[in-house]
């Protein structure tokens, strides 16, 4: 069983950052896939950034540039960094684990993700 605390949430206004961080109860993020997943209001959840258990990173087309995911094995804590937020980037965002090997389609494919964390929210004002 692995659990997932995301925090690091909050209010910005257009061109700001965060920076999320995603922390697990054991150490998941150095043996699995972990994705960084949103939701906006009335929007289906979409897949933002994953990183490999050997560090390769893989982001969906809107935030490539803007955002960076990284991880500190010792920590088993997954960050995902946010910059030049835009108001559509305003939504509930959620850590998830995998045991599979990321790759490019792992964003599309969230039945793979096991393991959830509760989510955090992220509100970007213009």
């Amino acid at each position: 069983q692995v659990q997932l605390v995301e925090s690091g949430g909050g209010s910005v206004q257009a061109g700001g950052s965060l920076r999320l961080s995603c922390a697990a109860s054991s150490d998941a993020i150095s043996r699995y896939c972990i994705s960084w997943f949103r939701q906006a209001p009335g929007k289906e959840r979409e897949g933002v950034a994953a990183i490999d258990s050997d560090g390769t990173d893989f982001y969906t087309d809107s935030v490539k540039g803007r955002f960076t995911i990284s991880k500190d094995n010792a920590k088993t804590t997954v960050y995902l960094q946010m910059n030049s937020l835009k108001p559509e980037d305003t939504a509930m965002y959620y850590c998830a684990a995998s045991w599979y090997r990321c790759y490019s389609g792992s964003l599309r494919i969230q039945s793979d993700f096991r393991y959830w964390g509760q989510g955090t929210q992220v509100t970007v004002s213009s």
